[in-house]
């Protein structure tokens, strides 16, 4: 074994600092856990209901034994999620977790990114070995989790940004789906991005693509269920590889760093696109230096993008491994080398930044 040399004398009162400060992190760990199984069984949804409760009345209305409902609530009080009176012996879910955890129609909806982060750290042990190999692990190769999780958590956004901010924001886009547009939706997933703007615009048609088969086949049924699928299409297909041209929109919702060839992608949406289209590319909010994106969105972005983008990228042929983080800049020079000469940045949240990319 080889011996650590500390360079400099230890500060004791610093040590224990971090210690302590670990010790939440292994809290928060196991909280993404807790998160999705307070989802899963009801008991945010039940608090919610039924203002303050106990452990056996929450466990009665969803259930559950109390047990267990007693001490996913210690650990939801623990972690400031739940408040505890000791008084009463009673919880409570304030107004704003409230909204985080159970309100389906709010940006703020939480309960996706936490079952996304648990299902990526449940095939952490696969990337540990990948890592020393260099090989990659498919979007297709992890667990429902990671779908389900990454649809429930974008999805809130893109329902109260896409329609009102994002689309407006480029030049000339809403008249043309007004009126009727035909529009490709890339590496589409489920479909919610594609049954959001089908839904605001009756006029236009809808294609949208993704290698993952078992997505396509939820899309499909969520297009079904929605009353769109007259006028949405769902097909397996890459990025680089679709079918179509003369669309006058491209979107690419969160998914351009996670292919292993965006450059191929970005020449077959030329490729595809009208010259009077648009790309509209959807990413991770981050900046193009390290140091703009050492922030708690970027601390999380760059956590999925060492165990789940950056091995769906290398699991793919070129296996490029942009990064979740990757910046606008970098992605211009994607966007360019694909034989794009126009490129802006129209929107951003917290969580995305909005691309317009033109011939």
């Amino acid at each position: 074994m080889t011996e650590v040399k500390q360079s400099t004398e230890v500060d004791f009162d610093k040590l224990m600092a971090f210690v302590f400060h670990c010790v939440d992190e292994v809290g928060a760990t196991l909280n993404a856990a807790l998160v999705v199984m307070g989802d899963k069984l009801g008991y945010y949804r039940a608090m919610a209901a039924s203002g303050p409760t106990t452990p056996s009345r929450l466990a009665e209305s969803t259930a559950t034994t109390e047990a267990y409902a007693r001490e996913w609530l210690n650990a939801q009080a623990a972690g400031a999620t739940v408040d505890y009176d000791p008084a009463t012996g009673q919880y409570t879910l304030p107004p704003e977790q409230t909204v985080a955890f159970t309100d389906e129609s709010s940006p703020a909806y939480l309960p996706g990114l936490f079952q996304i982060a648990l299902g990526t750290v449940a095939d952490a042990s696969k990337i540990v070995e990948l890592a020393r190999s260099g090989s990659g692990l498919g979007w297709d190769e992890h667990t429902h989790d990671v779908h389900e999780g990454c649809e429930r958590f974008f999805r809130p956004s893109y329902n109260a940004h896409l329609v009102a901010e994002w689309l407006p924001a480029l030049d000339d886009v809403v008249t043309k789906l007004e009126a009727g547009a035909r529009v490709a939706d890339i590496g589409c997933g489920y479909g919610a991005s594609s049954i959001i703007m089908a839904q605001a615009f009756p006029n236009s048609t809808f294609v949208g693509y993704d290698y993952h088969a078992d997505s396509i086949d939820s899309a499909r049924s969520r297009a079904q269920a929605a009353g769109v699928s007259n006028r949405v299409r769902f097909d397996v297909a890459s990025a680089t590889s679709f079918a179509g041209t003369g669309f006058d929109l491209v979107t690419t919702f969160d998914a351009l760093h996670d292919m292993g060839d965006p450059v191929g992608a970005a020449r077959q949406v030329r490729r595809s696109l009208a010259e009077t289209g648009t790309w509209m590319i959807v990413e991770p909010m981050a900046g193009d230096h390290v140091q703009d994106n050492l922030n708690p969105v970027g601390r999380a972005y760059y956590g999925f993008s060492t165990l789940l983008c950056t091995p769906a990228s290398l699991s793919q042929e070129v296996g490029l491994a942009l990064g979740t983080q990757a910046g606008p800049a970098r992605i211009k020079d994607i966007v360019t080398e694909g034989g794009f000469t126009r490129f802006t940045k129209v929107a951003h949240t917290p969580f995305h930044q909005v691309l317009e990319v033109r011939p």
